[in-house]
């Protein structure tokens, strides 16, 4: 089971002091590199690769905390009065304190009137030391920008502050000049500039700040996650959002496309390109070897993921997969990455060597070494003909070397129909893929023999039925096949965004009959919610959660981190059976039926002295509660009560609840019908649907998931044609399940009756027969739970 917290959720919290060092972030703009670590309650470093003159980095301290979930952000407090900051600076390769455009403090906020305000304070102007080993003191209530003071002076009105942003730029630094930088003519060398930050006390009235402190109960999954969607915090956040919310053992770590790697300007392409000699750059392996080092404190295995993706605007010209008319292979990303050829010798030794890098951090912690080859295969670009990307110069002349036949004709589209000469070479390009994936295993094993290396399959565009070539190109079973793995990943996000159940089921049957990998042998991976504005989509994969550990895969992982933390999204496990967190009964109908309440919300109001009001809907569903002591009618329904209070252990268990004001999905002298309720429109693909009721009132309407269905009440329309069959519904969840996908535009309309989940809001009952017997009501509550 699952929730999605909010801020008003918290309810635990605990206090730390404005600019501690873990909160700080990092930003700027590509090619460059740049990292924050905390390195000790009161100390942190930063580092930098400025590749051109004109890459200027920010360290950053936000009001508002946009990096942790809910229930352990810091709260927002926009009022630095009274606050002082002091630090020691010491910087290697930054531009001096005292330079013009050195080190600049950026305040972004609001003046007094409240008008939207910059501020730039020169930090030399509080600084007491040297240009690169100084003490800074900022006093925000005595805070002025301006280059010189007192002539330009422009005081700082702290009382309403968004964002401070310290600029960090190369010594060199020219704004005007975006070119690479050039130390001697045709010499194009990288500047690494570092930045440490000690001593740093904050003192003041706001100086402190409440931070949510939940820690969620331990439930068994395992963290997914990404170095591209996290390089800009430091690894201490990521670790502790992990850690409070529940998740162990195992972090599978994607390092990414596009920040790991060290560039090198090439003059003939006019653009920087993975230099394959440098490996690793130094600002990446400084953080992960931070995160290494709090994964192993922490108990967590860490699986280094690398795939065969790289940033497009930095990948090697010939190391791209190309389609029939020489278009690079282009993912859906902006910017967008490109995928290496399987074929190309020099990209597959590249990835062995960021692989064996990132172990070599990995064993000199004492880590396990675990390796994963992410998501190998030959793309097609998402075009309306879907070109196929087999057909790069490395790869067509080893075609012709290796077999001694010319390359047949190109396919235009996956979706043809290959002839004999077209199946040899897509039967070929499979074995290629095959056997760069079975290279780079053993070359990870040669190093490192204990090592444990894995392999992440994509069924929905692998075993796509639409493009029975896809499958031809990148599913090698033959080099696949258990044991060529120690265990095998799974996911198929595509399937579950659109609740695909019977494609979900029919992608691992699949894997594990064609590749011999069983649920013990295999991980799955859930997920995931590209946007905020779908939540619903955290449905399905809670539901994919529990399929995954219904059918006994050794590890399921959540896809991904970053999601987790922007939604919200908080894990509960299902409980078996005997001991599960909501009971399917009801509560006594007869009692419910003189029962007061009805839904509620939770609205933060903030009011301005002038009257004005700021409103946040902080719940997405309303929350009801109910008193049932005003339907106790007799002694006989007090006994009922009781019983089913003690049967429920009082808050432990959820159950069913009429409320009999709003129970079906017509109005309240109708009957339910098929046609009662939009619940969705199909696409030809999707083939489960949420119960839901909307409620209308002038031009606003709002949609209520119903989870809890009443057994038998339930009938289903398409294009408002009742259907008798074809479908099923789950009544403790209230999805509807079609056989065969509903065609693209079809309405589908479901009529039901239906119960609210409840639970008792008091784990005591206060009741008396003599009370009872004079007429007196007790108060006995009951709350809406989440299921």
């Amino acid at each position: 089971m699952y929730w999605l917290a909010s801020a008003a959720d918290q309810r635990e919290r605990a206090f730390i002091k404005r600019f501690n060092p873990m909160y700080w972030t990092v930003n700027f703009p590509r090619p460059m590199m740049g990292s924050v670590i905390d390195t000790a309650a009161d100390a942190l470093s930063v580092k930098c690769i400025f590749y051109k003159h004109d890459d200027l980095a920010g360290l950053i301290w936000e009001s508002v905390d946009n990096y942790d979930h809910p229930l352990l952000a810091y709260e927002t407090v926009n009022d630095y009065s009274g606050v002082i900051l002091s630090f020691r600076w010491q910087s290697t390769n930054i531009r001096g304190l005292d330079e013009i455009n050195g080190p600049t403090l950026t305040i972004e906020g609001r003046d007094a009137q409240g008008a939207p305000k910059t501020w730039f304070v020169r930090l030399w102007n509080y600084a007491n030391g040297a240009p690169d080993d100084a003490v800074i003191t900022l006093d925000f209530d005595d805070l002025e920008g301006g280059f010189t003071l007192p002539q330009d002076s422009d005081p700082v009105w702290p009382g309403d502050i968004d964002r401070i942003f310290i600029s960090l730029v190369p010594p060199d630094y020219d704004p005007n000049n975006p070119g690479p930088i050039e130390p001697s003519p045709g010499v194009y060398t990288p500047v690494a500039g570092e930045l440490t930050i000690t001593d740093l006390v904050i003192d003041g009235p706001n100086s402190t700040l409440a931070i949510g402190d939940a820690f969620v109960v331990p439930h068994g999954l395992a963290m997914a996650n990404g170095y591209d969607d996290t390089f800009n915090v430091t690894p201490a956040r990521v670790m502790r959002n992990t850690v409070q919310l529940g998740y162990r053992d195992w972090i599978d770590h994607y390092v990414g496309m596009s920040h790991y790697y060290t560039l090198a300007w090439d003059p003939g392409e006019g653009r920087f390109i993975v230099d394959p000699a440098a490996g690793l750059n130094p600002v990446a392996a400084a953080w992960h070897t931070d995160f290494f080092t709090r994964a192993q404190t922490f108990g967590f295995k860490v699986v280094i993921s690398l795939s065969y993706e790289l940033l497009d605007a930095n990948a090697p010209s010939d190391w791209k997969q190309r389609d029939h008319a020489g278009n690079p292979a282009l993912t859906g990303w902006s910017p967008p990455s490109t995928l290496i050829a399987p074929t190309n010798t020099a990209a597959l030794a590249y990835l062995r060597d960021i692989f064996l890098e990132l172990a070599a951090i990995q064993n000199g912690l004492g880590a396990d070494i675990i390796a994963q080859i992410g998501e190998p295969w030959w793309w097609y670009n998402f075009t309306a003909n879907d070109e196929p990307c087999f057909y790069d110069d490395t790869t067509t002349a080893l075609y012709t070397s290796e077999t001694g036949n010319p390359v047949p004709t190109k396919h235009l589209n996956i979706h043809e129909t290959p002839t004999s000469a077209q199946q040899d070479y897509l039967d070929w390009l499979g074995g290629k893929l095959g056997a760069s994936t079975l290279w780079l295993r053993d070359q990870i094993k040669a190093s490192y023999p204990g090592s444990d290396v894995t392999l992440l399959l994509f069924t929905p565009q692998v075993l796509n039925p639409a493009a029975p070539m896809l499958k031809d190109v990148n599913f090698p079973a033959t080099d696949w096949v258990f044991p060529a793995f120690d265990f095998l990943q799974v996911e198929d996000y595509d399937h579950v965004v659109a609740g695909d159940w019977s494609a979900h089921a029919a992608g691992l049957a699949a894997v594990e009959a064609e590749l011999g990998y069983g649920p013990a042998d295999s991980h799955y991976f859930s997920g995931f919610n590209l946007l905020p504005e779908t939540p619903q989509v955290w449905a399905n994969i809670d539901r994919a959660v529990g399929d995954a550990r219904a059918r006994g895969f050794a590890e399921t992982f959540v896809w991904a981190y970053p999601q987790v933390v922007r939604d919200g999204f908080v894990y509960t496990p299902d409980q078996e059976d005997e001991m599960s967190g909501f009971h399917e009964v009801q509560f006594p109908p007869a009692i419910s039926f003189g029962s007061t309440g009805g839904p509620g919300f939770m609205t933060t109001v903030a009011e301005a002295a002038s009257g004005w009001e700021q409103r946040n809907i902080e719940w997405q569903q309303a929350r009801a509660r109910y008193d049932v002591g005003t339907g106790l009618k007799s002694e006989n329904d007090l006994a009922d009560l009781i019983a089913f209070f003690r049967a429920r252990y009082g808050r432990a268990y959820g159950f069913r609840f009429k409320d009999w004001t709003d129970f079906k999905s017509c109005g309240p002298d109708a009957t339910p019908a098929a046609t009662d309720q939009v619940i969705g429109t199909g696409d030809g693909a999707t083939t489960v649907y949420q119960l839901v009721k909307t409620y209308a009132s002038g031009a606003e309407t709002f949609t209520r998931t119903i989870a809890k269905p009443v057994a038998g009440t339930v009938t289903v329309a398409l294009d408002g044609v009742v259907q008798a069959s074809g479908w099923s519904v789950d009544t403790t969840t209230g999805m509807v399940t079609f056989d065969t996908a509903p065609g693209a535009n079809v309405v589908i309309t479901a009529g039901f009756e239906f119960d609210v989940p409840v639970r008792f809001a008091e784990d005591r009952l206060g009741v008396s027969l003599e009370t009872f017997r004079a007429g007196a009501a007790p108060a006995i509550p009951l709350i809406e739970v989440r299921v």
